[in-house]
């Protein structure tokens, strides 16, 4: 009988190592598409004028599907950027709803993964946030129209993780906390300002190629 040879078996492992490598390689483009859930913070200055207290104004959640798409420019920095299409919301006044308005929320963000070769990988992200809001009809009885500005410009985190399904495949789940505010005007005066600042709760499947 021959004498195990631990060098042999080092070596054995250290060519199925470099082997699965090899076949394990991944590009540098990663798109995802997920379910997303949007629950604002729903803060608002009071009105006096009108008897209105502060956070009396407050917008619906929403779930909306999403994509994203990023780029690795190394093992661990990647770029994402998430998209989806223009989202409705009711506005509420006190519990009542006084009107809708659309949003478009397109984000940028700086990503670091860790574990890049892991079967799970977390990661977290920096970055800022461009909302374009329109198709304002707000109203409320007895005053008149309300506004709100066309646009909004804030900060955004993030923490997710990417779990390998199979080569290239994979369940992501993802949680982002989103900037987002607007001054509400009667005519050319402002009467309030609103914070939605959404919590973003996400989960998809993502392809690596």
């Amino acid at each position: 009988m021959r004498a195990f040879r631990p060098s042999l078996l080092v070596g054995a492992l250290l060519a199925l190592s470099a082997s699965a490598g090899a076949q394990s390689t991944e590009g540098p483009w990663m798109v995802r598409v997920r379910a997303l859930s949007l629950t604002p913070a729903n803060k608002s200055d009071a009105i006096p004028s009108l008897n209105v207290a502060a956070d009396k104004i407050t917008v619906s959640d929403k779930i909306f599907p999403e994509i994203d798409i990023a780029y690795f420019f190394t093992k661990n920095i990647a770029a994402e950027l998430v998209l989806t299409y223009p989202q409705q919301h009711d506005v509420e006044l006190n519990g009542s709803k006084i009107g809708t308005f659309k949003h478009l929320p397109p984000t940028l963000l700086a990503q670091y993964h860790f574990l890049p070769a892991g079967v799970i990988r977390p990661y977290v992200g920096v970055g800022a946030n461009l909302t374009l809001i329109s198709d304002v009809d707000i109203r409320v009885a007895n005053v008149g129209a309300l506004d709100l500005e066309s646009s909004s410009v804030g900060a955004a985190a993030q923490i997710g993780a990417d779990i390998k399904l199979m080569p290239g495949k994979f369940l992501n789940v993802d949680v982002k906390k989103v900037m987002i505010g607007s001054d509400v005007t009667l005519g050319s005066s402002k009467v309030s300002a609103v914070k939605v600042d959404p919590i973003l709760v996400s989960i998809g499947l993502g392809i690596r190629f």
